[in-house]
């Protein structure tokens, strides 16, 4: 594993977090997309997302992006405002190689600094590299919900998991 930078995502980085999304449609295991997203439909997404509350975080290595990890909200209600779900991806030639497991780490730690709870992943339940990275950093079965996703004439589960990452504070 080389020398690599974990730091908050730019603009300019986008192009290639993109790729890397785009890059794991075909496989079937990653994404409920069946078309490559463009890059203009993914910068409101990529503007919802804010170092302080939401971060979208990359993993460079040699001034290339290889990794990237976002929270999003859970659920547009107040209710839910300290609970995030939490998403990973990795270029596929730096797949096995420990920059998922660095993202991850890197993420748990950041969460209870902006104010999050829990993490949610929603994975593909047959996408078990996936599941077993959360796995392994502590992340719990929640849920599952069977045959929810239908691509091409297959069907595919999903798998909720989750961690608690922090108690909740009750003031006074």
């Amino acid at each position: 594993m080389g020398a690599h930078t974990i730091r908050d995502a730019r603009m300019e980085d986008l192009p290639e977090i993109v790729g890397i999304y785009n890059s794991t449609i075909p496989s079937r295991m990653v994404t409920a997309d069946t078309s490559p997203v463009t890059l203009e439909t993914r910068v409101p997404w990529f503007d919802r997302h804010s170092p302080g509350r939401y971060p979208l975080t990359i993993l460079e290595l040699d001034g290339s992006v290889v990794a990237w990890l976002s929270f999003q909200p859970f659920r547009d209600r107040p209710a839910f405002e300290h609970t995030a779900e939490i998403s990973l991806y990795v270029h596929k030639d730096f797949r096995s190689k420990g920059y998922g497991h660095i993202l991850l780490s890197d993420a748990l730690r950041r969460a209870p600094r902006v104010g999050l709870h829990n993490l949610i992943a929603c994975i593909f339940s047959h996408n078990t590299p996936s599941c077993k990275i959360f796995t392994k950093f502590g992340f719990k079965v929640w849920g599952e919900l069977p045959q929810v996703a239908a691509i091409g004439k297959s069907e595919f589960g999903l798998t909720i998991l989750g961690r608690r990452i922090a108690p909740y504070t009750v003031s006074s």
